[in-house]
């Protein structure tokens, strides 16, 4: 099944190319069938690569899947034009009073400052609360993991000696639970990250439950019990590049970093690195939007406010 997209997204063009299976807007609505409506909170620099990155991973499944990109009121990103927000975009009081069926907050280079003083906080603590009642399930990755741990859950992070990146090993707990079905017993993933959450915390909380965690990176794959929240704590829908992106970025700011571990082909940057976690990244989605998307939310939005106002 196809995954809808807003008219002329540049992203469109590559994915066709790859043989997702897209619709645009206009052809999508002549369709009888109720799709699945998945908001995305892109508070990522670089949008149009997280874009492409997601719809890859959204587009794999036998769903239709609308999707809504969401930008922040608060500040504007400083690495997209402003066109393209305004085309692709909509903003949090545009889309409030719709109801979703998931949502995805990304992450965002804000990690080595206090949540508070974020200018965005306020924000998207506001989506946070919103999507308590009007989205189904929600998705939170990296900084917005570490967000949602901290709201939602009162856990917060700390910073590391030195930069997590690179592809880390991890284990699953509980190979029964549904969004970890079909899981390795050991599977690979990327970091990139400058700070991290306690995996005692994690298990010390009673409203949540961790499902992969690694060694070396800590708590990875956080689910909460209710099974509303999902927090990764990584970077699964990168491509085999970006890593190595950051890594060259950084290294032209003239910043202290390391080789990304376990990256590069005999730790040469000149060497192109392999994609080694794609099908546990495909997999991760696919048993998102199966299990805790498509099997529990409402067919019909308004048929549950009238169940919420006839209860009242």
């Amino acid at each position: 099944m196809p995954i809808n997209i807003p008219k002329n997204l540049p992203a469109g063009e590559i994915l066709r190319k790859e043989k997702i299976f897209v619709m645009e807007e206009d052809r999508a609505q002549t369709q009888q069938i109720r799709p699945l409506n998945i908001l995305v909170c892109n508070l990522m620099p670089e949008k149009e690569k997280t874009e492409l990155q997601l719809l890859r991973l959204l587009g794999n499944t036998p769903l239709q899947t609308n999707v809504t990109f969401l930008n922040t009121a608060t500040y504007l990103s400083k690495n997209v034009s402003k066109s393209h927000l305004d085309t692709f975009y909509k903003t949090f009081k545009e889309i409030k009073h719709r109801r979703f069926d998931g949502m995805i907050i990304t992450g965002a280079p804000v990690e080595r400052m206090e949540f508070e003083d974020v200018h965005y906080w306020n924000e998207i603590t506001e989506i946070m609360d919103w999507a308590k009642i009007n989205v189904t399930s929600c998705m939170y990755i990296c900084w917005g993991a570490q967000a949602a741990l901290y709201h939602h859950f009162g856990i917060g992070k700390f910073e590391l000696p030195k930069k997590c990146s690179g592809i880390y090993s991890h284990v699953i707990t509980d190979l029964t639970v549904d969004l970890v079905r079909g899981f390795s017993d050991e599977y690979v993933a990327p970091h990139s990250r400058h700070t991290s959450v306690s995996i005692d915390d994690v298990r010390n909380c009673p409203e949540l439950r961790l499902l992969s965690y690694s060694e070396e990176a800590g708590p990875f794959i956080i689910q909460s019990k209710d099974t509303k929240h999902i927090m990764i704590t990584g970077h699964l829908e990168y491509d085999a590049t970006t890593l190595a992106d950051e890594y060259n970025r950084d290294v032209e700011k003239g910043e202290p970093v390391e080789l990304p571990i376990n990256y590069f082909p005999n730790n040469d940057p000149n060497k192109t690195p392999k994609n080694t976690w794609r099908a546990h990244s495909h997999l991760l989605f696919y048993n998102w939007l199966n299990y805790y998307v498509y099997q529990e939310t409402p067919y019909d939005w308004h048929f549950v406010d009238d169940m919420i106002e006839y209860h009242i």
